[in-house]
């Protein structure tokens, strides 16, 4: 009697758990999934290049590296300080200071999820992530080392330093140079990704998301937001107008006048396009645009859809949305939050 008794059990769990299946697996839930996948991927393990492999000894010294305050001029400013790897990978400032207390004029984006992005930089100046890395460090404004050799120099008396630099590029004669600086570096936030419950989602696990959650997705591709923000980072991949159907400062109050790529390039065509962002861990990532000029993202969804899609989105709306971005706030390696241990010897 007993062992009727178990199996009739296991028997209504199983059918319990059909039922439950049968409910979240509908055949809106399918065609959702289905629209998804045209527009988004799932985050891979590290952002592999075949120019800069990732190896071990790269990581831990572009880790120590990215910590290291002495690839400022003065000491004041790591990679970390506007980067906050503990911070999703920003400071939340609206623009950072750099090396002699001066602020910048646009706001740091994230690191995080960075290197799968077609471009860096705000105006997309910068082709890749290890390209970006050294421009920080060589700006007035920003760490202010006056140049290569200054650097290299600084770093080449450090015995800790030239035991890393061997040892991530053995078959270099001079491995400690201002090249492999931003090799290393790039190499470490190559593996600096998030995954988070929408890459679940992504691969199939279409009970992860909430009910507002899911209509936040289907709101977000219906509503053209896929146009720009789309791929494996949720944007990143193009450069666009800010400000399409109407002047973005007229909504945002900008108190700076940047017209964007324009500064690069010189060409009036250019004016007010700036690199989209991705759009993972948005939900920490604020303030918001360019020039950090929106705190709320709820504001900033507005904000978007007033300018790049000419529509006015209701409260509800705007909350689902919400809702569908916080899916994608993912989980940070511990012990990418962790100042090396070598920096303690170093200094």
């Amino acid at each position: 009697m007993l062992i009727v008794a178990a199996v009739a059990c296991q028997q209504n769990e199983k059918k319990d758990k059909d039922v439950v299946v049968a409910a979240v697996y509908t055949k809106e839930d399918s065609a959702r999934f289905d629209k998804a996948k045209l527009y988004f991927k799932v985050l891979p393990l590290q952002a592999n290049d075949s120019v800069n492999q990732i190896t071990d000894a790269k990581v831990k010294l572009g880790q120590v590296l990215f910590y290291d305050t002495r690839l400022s001029k003065t000491g004041n400013n790591s990679c970390n300080s506007c980067h906050n790897l503990a911070a999703y990978g920003v400071d939340n400032l609206q623009t950072s200071k750099g090396d002699e207390g001066r602020s910048g004029d646009r706001n740091s984006p994230t690191v995080f999820n960075a290197a799968l992005h077609n471009m860096q930089f705000w105006d997309g100046r910068a082709a890749t992530i290890e390209e970006q890395a050294g421009m920080p460090i060589l700006n007035p404004d920003e760490m202010a080392i006056p140049h290569k050799g200054f650097l290299v120099t600084r770093l080449h008396k450090d015995t800790v330093y030239h035991k890393l630099f061997v040892s991530a590029f053995p078959a270099e004669a001079e491995p400690v140079s201002f090249a492999n600086v931003r090799n290393a570096i790039g190499a470490f936030e190559r593996t600096l990704l998030t995954p988070s419950r929408f890459d679940k989602y992504m691969e199939g696990d279409l009970s992860v998301l909430t009910s507002d959650e899911k209509t936040g997705l289907s709101l977000f591709i219906d509503s053209g937001c896929v146009a720009c923000h789309n791929g494996v980072g949720v944007g990143g991949g193009t450069l666009q107008k800010f400000g399409f159907f109407t002047d973005y400062r007229t909504l945002t109050h900008s108190r700076v006048d940047d017209q964007g790529r324009l500064k690069v390039t010189s060409v009036k065509s250019d004016k007010d396009v700036f690199k989209v962002p991705g759009l993972r861990n948005v939900e920490k990532t604020f303030p918001y645009f360019h020039d950090g000029s929106i705190a709320s993202l709820d504001s900033s969804i507005m904000i978007m859809a007033k300018t790049q899609l000419n529509k006015t989105l209701s409260g509800d709306e705007v909350k689902n949305i919400v809702a569908f971005l916080k899916t994608m706030t993912g989980d940070i390696r511990e012990e990418a939050k962790k100042i090396p241990d070598e920096l303690t010897t170093t200094k």
